[in-house]
């Protein structure tokens, strides 16, 4: 029996996992990478793979579905997936030859079918490459043309198209399509930016740029797998998009002030603000699932930060405990996570548009406790990793018109040089500034 490749067939394996678990794919990779044990091509490969058949599902289903005599949704979960991989590499990986890629999809096949889907496999992709790359029609209906065209559920691009315009949402799905790039923030507690990129560059030969927005920020360009540097182990850098950076500056927390954390896991934000503090003061890190804490602690450690006191429970339950106790509020609210789709595509096609509903429903919850936990003259920041109008706008507006102690406080320009749009409201967009999509609020406690 012909030889397979480790990358291909642990790419499978993870993909089935999320079709038919509906396993997340970044948890998924990261389990399977760590117990295959593969090297550093395979696993590049392997990653590729997953996320890039994840990222262009669609596009992906409607190029194989003239080319398969049976519908799609209707093959075996397995052998949709295979046909799936084996489009992504023929139409987006121009390295791999075409040749290369059949073969070892049916190689797959016969090992996982003792050769009975085989035949099958075999007949979908030799008709592809036949086709000579050349694409069925798009639908007539332009957002309809636009969703298989770059891969969305209809739901979200009609919604997008709806409130941003055809041309501006194609600009976003476009972007979301993209491959993220890797961004680290400097541990300020260690190092400067400066130092850490010239040392990013001596120790490891990887070439960086300062993000523009984010003052501790550097994109890393081919970095590998970069928590094996040794400055990573020892604590000079941590994995933080540029946006998600931009939330502890808004925040703003001074060296020994008492702030908290209310949805704190993995802790990348929380010790951010530790940072921001200089390590003086009190951070409280709570988070309803203690397990995640955890990777708070962990994170901690490795930073060298000592002022985070973790603490299991949800902002609800904590909240009479710490009426009025912090000087300032963070609430990262977990949300439908709709504007980190190029990091996790797999969020697509997991979400319906009742989620939105529904996620606002506890986000408002949250706020509410939280808020009660700031001091008279304290600082809330509400953020979303969302874009979307039912998580953001229809969550804190209503609480702002409803709790006349509360205030928006958008900074001034000299105190935070980040355009807001509209005025008070912090949106970054990926299509507009690169970073992942964010949407956050300041607001002040009279």
């Amino acid at each position: 029996m012909s030889p397979v490749s480790p990358a291909r067939v642990e790419a499978l394996r993870i993909l089935c996992r999320v079709e038919e678990d509906q396993a997340f794919a970044d948890l998924a990779l990261e389990a399977a990478l760590e117990r295959a044990k593969l090297p550093a091509r395979d696993r590049a490969l392997t990653t590729e793979l997953v996320y890039g058949t994840l990222r262009w599902q669609r596009r992906l289903d409607w190029i194989l579905a003239p080319h398969s005599r049976r519908r799609l949704d209707r093959l075996d979960p397995w052998v949709r997936t295979l046909l799936r991989l084996t489009a992504y590499q023929l139409q987006f990986l121009y390295k791999v030859p075409a040749f290369a890629a059949v073969n070892e999809a049916v190689a797959i096949a016969k090992r996982r079918a003792h050769g009975e889907a085989a035949p099958f496999v075999n007949a979908v992709l030799r008709s592809l490459t036949r086709s000579g790359g050349n694409l069925p029609p798009f639908p007539e209906d332009p957002v309809e043309a636009a969703a298989t065209r770059l891969a969305f559920p209809s739901w979200l691009a009609r919604r997008w198209a709806t409130r941003l315009g055809l041309d501006e949402a194609e600009r976003l799905m476009t972007a979301l399509d993209e491959r993220p790039k890797i961004t680290v923030r400097a541990n300020l507690l260690k190092c400067t930016r400066a130092q850490l990129a010239q040392r990013l560059v001596q120790e490891e030969e990887v070439a960086c740029s300062a993000t523009i927005l984010a003052p501790e920020g550097l994109a890393l360009e081919e970095p590998g797998p970069a928590f094996k540097f040794k400055a990573f182990k020892e604590g000079w850098f941590t994995f933080q998009d540029e946006a998600s950076i931009l939330i502890g500056h808004l925040l703003g927390p001074k060296p020994g002030e008492t702030v908290a954390d209310v949805c704190a896991a993995p802790g990348t934000k929380t010790t951010h603000l530790a940072a921001l503090m200089q390590n003086s003061g009190k951070v409280v890190a709570m988070d309803p699932h203690a397990a995640r804490l955890k990777l708070v602690a962990q994170s901690a450690a490795r930073l060298g930060v000592t002022i985070v006191e973790c603490l299991a429970g949800s902002a609800d339950a904590l909240s009479a405990r710490f009426a009025m106790s912090f000087d300032r509020v963070l609430v990262d609210a977990p949300c439908a996570n709709l504007g980190v789709l190029r990091r996790n595509p797999d969020v697509k096609w997991r979400r319906t548009e009742t989620d939105l509903t529904r996620v606002a429903e506890r986000q408002r919850a949250i706020l509410a406790a939280a808020a009660s936990m700031c001091r008279p003259g304290g600082t809330l920041v509400y953020a979303t990793c969302s874009l979307e109008p039912e998580e953001n706008e229809g969550v804190v507006l209503p609480f702002v018109e409803t709790h006349p102690d509360w205030r928006l406080d958008p900074p001034t320009e000299a105190e935070f040089p980040v355009p807001f749009e509209p005025p008070g409201v912090l949106r970054c967009l990926p299509h507009r500034h690169g970073t992942d999509g964010f949407t956050a609020f300041r607001l002040g406690r009279r």
